[in-house]
C-alpha cells in the first residue's frame, strides 16, 4: 500500500476522532443485546419462566416450542429468561446447565450436537465420527454427570428444512434411555408453518408447549426505541420525530424490532460519518435503503442448499429469457441441479414448498394463475436483480460452478 494511501485512511481515523460524537454506546442497538428490561413482552416471558422453573427442585420441564416472526424478540426473551433461571438456580444450589445453538450457523447435525457435548464439557472432535457416535457419547457424559441440560435450538426450521428431522427425533426421545440425565428442548422457528415439516413423533414431543410471539405494533416498537436510544446516544442526539419515523418503518415491515434497531443505528452511524451532531430524517431513509440491500444479501447468503438451487433454477431462467415459467418447469431444472452436484432430489411438493418460502422472502415472485378446467400452477419470477443473486452466489462452493451451466430441458423450451 502507497503512502498517500495510508495517509488517507489516517485522515479518515483523524477526521473520525476529532469529529462531532453521537453516540453513547452503539452496542445497545446491536441485535445480541439483552436489556435489564424487555418491553411488551413480559407475558411471554412469564409464560417460558413458569414452563421451565421445575428444573428449580430438580425436575424435568417440558419441551417448548416458541414460534414467531423475525424480530418479534423470541430469542431476546429466551435468553433473557434463561440468564434469571441460571442465576437462581446458583442462589438455591441447583445444577442447571443451558446450551444455545443457532441451527442456521451450525448447518449439520453433527456441529449441532457437538455444540450440545462442549457444553457438558464433552469434546468432539470437528470431523471424523459418525453422528450416531456422536449422540451416544452425548447421552454417555449426561448419564454419568446427572446433569439436567436445558437445550435451546434457535432457528430449528433452517437445520430440518436442509437435513431432515432425524436428530431433533432423538432428542426429543433420550430421556427414555437416561436415569440420571435429563434434557429439555426449546426450540425457536421464524416459520410459522414450520410444524407441516414435522414427523408427527417428534411434533407431539416437541410442542409439550408452545409459545407465540406476535410482531410489534408501531407504538410498541417506539417504547423499545425509546428504552434503547436512552442507553445508545448522547443527549440531543435524536431530534423531531426520528424514533417515531423509524417504528413507523419497522411496523409496516411485519413489526420487525431488529430492523427497528438497526435502522436507528445505521441512520446514527452515517449522520456521524457526515460529522452531524445529530441524526436527520435523511440518515434514516439512507439506512432504510442501505439496510434493503444487506437483507437481501444476507438471505441469500443464508439459504440452505436446496433454497439456493431452486433460485438457481429461477435465475438459469431468466437468464435464457424464459422469466415468468410456471412451477413445474423450475422443478426440471431444479432437478437438473440435483444432479450435477450430485445431491438428492427433493419431492415436487416440497420444492414447490421452497418456492413459497422464497416468494416469501422477497427473493422471487411466484404468482399463481389459472388453466381453468386444467387447474392452476404458479408463474415464478425472480424478485431481485440478477446482477446480486450472481454477485452472492459467485463464491458459493456449490451453487457458484451452476451460474453458467446450460440446463437441457430450456433448450428444448427455447427452440
Amino acid at each position: 500500500m502507497s503512502l498517500e494511501r495510508i495517509d488517507l485512511l489516517d485522515n479518515i481515523f483523524e477526521s473520525f476522532l476529532q469529529g462531532s460524537r453521537i453516540f453513547k454506546n452503539r452496542d445497545v442497538l446491536r441485535h445480541d443485546f439483552i436489556p435489564a428490561y424487555l418491553p411488551h413482552r413480559e407475558e411471554q416471558a412469564q409464560r417460558i419462566g413458569g414452563i421451565l422453573a421445575p428444573v428449580l427442585r430438580g425436575s424435568k420441564p417440558s419441551n417448548i416450542f416458541i414460534y414467531g416472526k423475525t424480530g418479534t424478540g423470541k430469542t431476546a426473551v429466551v435468553k433473557y429468561v434463561l440468564d434469571k433461571l441460571v442465576r437462581k438456580s446458583r442462589e438455591v444450589h441447583v445444577s442447571v446447565e443451558v446450551c444455545y445453538v443457532n441451527c442456521r450457523i451450525a448447518g449439520t447435525d453433527y456441529r449441532v450436537l457437538s455444540q450440545l457435548c462442549g457444553s457438558i464439557g464433552l469434546h468432539i472432535p470437528f470431523t471424523g465420527l459418525a453422528v450416531g457416535e456422536v449422540f451416544d457419547r452425548f447421552k454417555e457424559a449426561l448419564e454419568s454427570k446427572r446433569i439436567p441440560l436445558i437445550t435451546v435450538l434457535d432457528e430449528v426450521d433452517a437445520l430440518i428444512k436442509a437435513r431432515g428431522d432425524a436428530v431433533l427425533y432423538e432428542l426429543t426421545r433420550i430421556n427414555e434411555n437416561l436415569k440420571f440425565g435429563r434434557v429439555s428442548i426449546l426450540g425457536i422457528s421464524n416459520d410459522l408453518r414450520f410444524k407441516e415439516l414435522l414427523d408427527p413423533r417428534v411434533l407431539s414431543s416437541l410442542s409439550e408447549e408452545e409459545v407465540v410471539f406476535r410482531p410489534y405494533s408501531a407504538p410498541e416498537l417506539r417504547d423499545i426505541l425509546q428504552q434503547r436510544s436512552k442507553l445508545a446516544f448522547l443527549d440531543g442526539a435524536l431530534v423531531g420525530g426520528i424514533i417515531n419515523l423509524c417504528s413507523a418503518l419497522a411496523a409496516a415491515e411485519h413489526g420487525d424490532a431488529r430492523r427497528a434497531l438497526d435502522l436507528l443505528r445505521v441512520a446514527g452511524e452515517l449522520a456521524e460519518r457526515d460529522g452531524e451532531r445529530y441524526v436527520k430524517e435523511e440518515h434514516v431513509r439512507q439506512a432504510q435503503e442501505k439496510i434493503e440491500q444487506d437483507r437481501v444479501v444476507e438471505v441469500l447468503n443464508t439459504l440452505p442448499l436446496h433454497s439456493k438451487l431452486v433460485l438457481c433454477g429461477v435465475y438459469l431462467m431468466k437468464k435464457a429469457n424464459l422469466n415468468g415459467s410456471i412451477t413445474g418447469d423450475v422443478f426440471e431444472v431444479y432437478k437438473e441441479l440435483c444432479d450435477q452436484l450430485g445431491v438428492e432430489v427433493l419431492t415436487q411438493r416440497r420444492v414447490s414448498g421452497l418456492i413459497n418460502e422464497l416468494d416469501i422472502m422477497g427473493v422471487i415472485t411466484a404468482r399463481v394463475v389459472s388453466f381453468g378446467r386444467y387447474g392452476r400452477t404458479k408463474k415464478v419470477s425472480l424478485g431481485v436483480s440478477r446482477s446480486v443473486i450472481r454477485d452472492v452466489f459467485i463464491d458459493d462452493n456449490w451453487v457458484g460452478r451452476l451460474l453458467n451451466y446450460a440446463p437441457k430441458c430450456l433448450k428444448t423450451k427455447s427452440s
